[in-house]
C-alpha cells in the first residue's frame, strides 16, 4: 500500500501521528482480527483522531490467530517466539520481508552508524537452536552487511570467541558483540575482559538457564566482566518489525516510525502520566501488513523525551482489561 512509502521518512511527532492514523484506518478495514477487536470495543473508525484513541491488540492474539492486514499477498516468512515444549508460541506472518529489513537496517544506522564499521560477533545459542527467529534473521543480515571476515555466529565455542574478541578489540577494530543474557554471563565467567573498542549488546532473557536478575545487578556484572562503562540493549519481539535500542542505563529510544505509550494496568483503555509505571503499548508502523498497535505484557515507564524503561513483565498473561474478546 502507498502508506508504506511514508513510514521510514517520518521526521517528527506530527508526521508520526498522521501516518499512524492512516495505518489504523487501513488495519481497521483490512485486518479481520483487529477490525473485529475494535468493533467489539465499539470504536468508530471515523471518531479516532489521536494516538491515545487507537485500540491496541493484546499480544496474546499472535498465539491464537493469524494477524494479517493483507489478504492477497503470500506469506514470505513466519517468525515464531521461543517457548518450552508444549507451550503455545506466537506466530508473526510476514508478507513483505523487505519492511523488516528496511526497519532494522535504518534503525541500526541511526543509532550506530555504518554497519561496515563493525565486526559483528553473535552469541545467540537459544535462538540458533530453533527455527523462525526474527532476531537471527536480523543478525545474520547485519553480519553479511558488515562485510567483515571476522563477523559471525558462535554457539558454545567460547574459547574461540574469547580469542577473536580480545584480538579484534586490541587491534582497534570496532566490535559489536550481541548476545543472549545468560550466554554473556557464561562468557565473563570464563574470562575477564578489558575491552576498549567493543559494544556489548544484550538481547534479554535467561531462557530458563539462570535465575532472573534485575537490570541494575545484571548490567553491573556485565560491565565489570567485560571492562566496559555501559551495556547496550535491544528491545524487540517476534510480533514486531522494529526495535528500540538502549545505549546504557536501560533507557530505550525508538526509531522515528516506532513509539510506546504506557497504559494503566487496571484499565487497559486509559494511560498513565509520564514517569508512572504501566503496561507498554507499542506502535510499530513497519508492522503495516500485520498489526501496528500492540499491547505487550511488559511493564515500563516513559520519560518526557519519549525514551522509556522496561521494568519487568506482568505476573501472568491474564492482564486485566486485555482479554476483552474471545473470537
Amino acid at each position: 500500500m502507498s502508506i508504506a512509502a511514508d513510514i521510514f521518512t517520518i521526521k517528527n511527532h506530527k508526521e508520526f501521528e498522521k501516518t499512524a492514523l492512516k495505518v489504523f484506518r487501513h488495519q481497521y478495514e483490512h485486518n479481520n482480527v483487529y477490525g473485529e477487536f475494535c468493533r467489539f470495543l465499539n470504536v468508530d473508525k471515523a471518531a479516532v483522531k489521536s494516538l491515545q484513541q487507537i485500540p491496541f491488540l493484546p499480544i496474546q492474539f499472535f498465539k491464537t490467530h493469524e494477524i494479517l492486514s493483507t489478504t492477497t499477498d503470500p506469506v514470505q516468512e513466519t517468525f515464531t517466539s521461543s517457548g518450552t515444549t508444549g507451550m503455545v508460541t506466537s506466530r508473526h506472518l510476514i508478507t513483505d520481508i523487505s519492511l523488516y529489513e528496511d526497519s532494522y537496517r535504518k534503525a541500526f544506522a541511526s543509532f550506530y552508524g555504518n554497519i561496515e564499521d563493525y565486526a559483528v560477533l553473535a552469541l545467540l545459542p537459544s535462538y540458533l537452536e530453533r527455527q523462525g527467529s526474527s532476531l537471527i534473521h536480523m543478525v545474520e543480515d547485519l553480519i553479511r552487511l558488515s562485510n567483515n571476515e571476522n563477523s559471525g555466529f558462535y554457539l558454545f565455542n567460547h574459547d574461540e570467541l574469547i580469542e577473536k574478541l580480545v584480538a579484534l578489540d586490541a587491534s582497534g577494530q570496532n566490535v559489536l558483540l550481541i548476545g543472549v543474557t545468560y550466554a554473556l554471563l557464561d562468557l565473563i565467567e570464563k574470562q575477564d575482559f578489558q575491552l576498549q573498542n567493543t559494544i556489548i549488546m544484550e538481547t534479554g532473557g535467561m531462557k530458563g538457564k539462570r535465575k532472573e536478575m534485575i537490570r541494575e545487578e545484571l548490567h553491573e556484572q556485565l560491565c565489570k566482566g567485560f571492562g566496559v562503562s555501559a551495556i547496550h540493549s535491544e528491545y524487540g519481539m517476534t510480533e514486531l518489525l522494529s526495535q528500540a535500542y538502549s545505549l546504557g542505563q536501560g533507557i530505550f529510544e525508538c526509531p522515528n516510525w516506532m513509539q510506546v505509550l504506557i497504559r494503566d494496568t487496571e484499565d487497559a483503555l486509559s494511560y498513565v502520566e509520564t514517569g508512572k509505571t504501566g503496561g507498554i503499548n507499542v506502535i510499530d508502523l513497519a508492522n503495516i501488513n500485520s498489526c501496528s498497535f500492540i499491547a505487550t505484557q511488559d511493564l515500563g515507564k516513559k520519560y518526557p523525551n519519549n525514551s522509556f524503561e522496561v521494568l519487568g513483565r506482568f505476573d501472568n498473561s491474564d492482564i486485566r482489561g486485555c482479554n476483552l474478546m474471545v473470537l
